[in-house]
């Protein structure tokens, strides 16, 4: 293929010599964005096609693509699910994520874990004056009664199983 001293290939020594140059005039020019490596054609575009309109928007339907591209690996195909995944499907089982270790605290603003060390579990352990929650005075009076019957029933069964000084044990 020739070259014209313009730099534009010659008609002659084409293959499409016998079909006519063809050429386009539209009322807008181009606009060219080297930066973006963009030419935007402001003319109307693709009348050919659907255009569809909606509370979305105006939507232009497009045909399908002629120009296969490029891949390097072919498009990985859909897995078939699991009996587990059909399964908590059927059933309107949904994964849990569980939850991070760190929380926000307020008094701090910082992330601090939920529990260990330094965690938000521990505020107020080192407060030197703390209300008393009475409900849960009372709870911890029950669980100490409830000990110190065991206690007296353990060693009620020790006094009844022991006879003129021995040990009956089973």
């Amino acid at each position: 293929m020739d070259v014209k001293s313009n730099g534009a290939p010659s008609v002659a020594d084409s293959t499409v010599s016998s079909r006519l140059p063809i050429t386009v005039n539209k009322p807008t020019p181009f606009t060219f964005d080297l930066g973006n490596l963009l030419a935007n054609d402001p003319n109307p575009l693709l009348s050919t096609c659907e255009i569809k309109s909606n509370s979305e928007g105006v939507h232009l339907v497009l045909p399908a693509p002629t120009t296969p591209l490029p891949r390097e690996k072919p498009i990985p195909e859909a897995k078939e699910p699991t009996k587990w995944d059909k399964f908590a499907a059927k059933k309107g089982i949904k994964n849990k994520k569980r939850d991070t270790k760190l929380a926000y605290d307020e008094a701090t603003g910082d992330w601090v874990p939920k529990w260990g060390y330094k965690g938000k579990n521990k505020a107020g352990e080192n407060d030197w004056l703390v209300e008393v929650d009475e409900k849960k005075e009372a709870k911890t009076e029950r669980k100490e009664r409830m000990r110190r019957n065991e206690r007296k029933e353990r060693a009620n069964s020790v006094k009844s199983r022991k006879v003129g000084g021995v040990s009956w044990s089973t």
